[in-house]
């Protein structure tokens, strides 16, 4: 009886899953590295006496509604409830730009009208980013 003897292949490191890491490193310090294009200019830039001012763009629009139906945008009351005067308020502070977000904070006994009534004011200037602001509640309440 003759028995098969296996012949055992030499041992092999397996490359591609080392490449990948490696390729996978060059691309993290490729993207992750900055350059500093101004490093290289030394400019002397002019004086001036009267610093323009850069007008700043909101980062969002908070609405308020109280109980009472009253709307506070950033803060400040609003003259009436007309929607025309919520969405002169409301374009005035976007500025034209709809991609600002805009969060509404409601009174939980606010009139449900009211609530619709900005969101409506909001779809007619073209904001489409809307954000409720709650409480969380706690395990007592």
């Amino acid at each position: 009886m003759r028995f098969r003897t296996r012949r055992r292949r030499a041992p092999e490191i397996n490359l591609t899953s080392l490449i990948d890491v490696v390729f996978l490193l060059l691309i993290f310090f490729m993207v992750s590295t900055t350059f500093d294009r101004i490093g290289h200019l030394k400019l002397e830039l002019p004086k001036s006496d009267t610093s323009a001012q850069e007008e700043k763009k909101p980062d969002r629009i908070s609405v308020a509604v109280d109980a009472q139906g009253h709307y506070y945008v950033n803060d400040q009351e609003l003259i009436n409830t007309d929607i025309e005067t919520l969405k002169r308020a409301l374009q005035e502070i976007a500025g034209g730009r709809a991609d600002v977000p805009l969060v509404i904070a409601a009174d939980g006994k606010a009139q449900h009208q009211a609530v619709v009534t900005v969101m409506d004011a909001a779809s007619q200037l073209g904001l489409t980013h809307l954000a409720f602001s709650i409480k969380p509640r706690t395990n007592g309440e």
